[in-house]
């Protein structure tokens, strides 16, 4: 593997992380071979400035952390297949297949199901650097169409995916003018019916998620709902 594709793979964030690391330890080296040498004012600052840099290298680190839990995008991509087994009225199974092989179960109730994604948008610096749109499918859930049964019913709700490290999504919304390299950070979804046997493909693109059936029934179902 070439050292540029190594890079490529690190991301720029932890490049950045590493480099301050190495500097960080540096200081720290010189500052407690000057305190051995009684060199306290100069020995004193170089590790406070060592413990500063690696602190500021922890940081990136949990970010970057956080951030892995994203997927790049560049254009529209196949995210996941979704197909729904009915196990009762308003009572379906959801078996959700993701690109990469992993799959998971639901037990839905309700009419429709929805999906709901967090967007990562980047400018300036960020875009230098090499940063790209990211996505994190967020959770599925089912929905009654009836607003009064929605308040009323059974609601079933699930997390596709844990949050490491520092919460990006909440930095970005809670401190948007202190971080002036995110362009946009915004949740897209997208519902659609449940109905047994149908079968839908979930799309992601820098507009937010797309559903589309991908099967007679599922095509039915929309035709019908709309």
């Amino acid at each position: 593997m070439s050292i540029k594709t190594l890079l490529y793979n690190a991301g720029p964030i932890n490049i950045l992380a590493l480099i301050i690391t190495l500097f960080g330890f540096l200081l720290l080296y010189l500052g407690i071979r000057r305190l051995w040498r009684h060199r306290v004012i100069t020995g004193s600052l170089e590790t406070l400035s060592g413990l500063v840099f690696l602190m500021v290298a922890t940081i990136l680190i949990a970010i970057s952390i956080n951030l892995q839990t994203y997927h790049r995008l560049t254009h529209e991509s196949p995210v996941a297949e979704i197909y729904f087994k009915a196990q009762n009225h308003q009572h379906f199974w959801a078996y959700m297949t993701f690109q990469g092989s992993r799959a998971m179960g639901f037990d839905m109730f309700g009419d429709e199901w929805q999906l709901d994604a967090r967007i990562l948008k980047w400018r300036g610096i960020a875009l230098l650097m090499g940063f790209k749109t990211v996505y994190r499918l967020d959770r599925i859930s089912g929905r009654h169409t009836n607003i009064d049964q929605e308040r009323k019913e059974v609601r079933s709700v699930y997390a596709l995916g844990e949050n490491p490290g520092i919460n990006l999504w909440d930095l970005a919304r809670k401190h948007s003018r202190w971080i002036p390299w995110m362009d946009a950070s915004y949740g897209s979804a997208t519902y659609l019916p449940m109905v047994d046997g149908a079968r839908y493909q979930v799309s992601v693109s820098t507009s937010g998620l797309l559903a589309r059936p991908s099967n007679n029934i599922a095509s039915e179902a929309v035709r019908k709902w709309r």
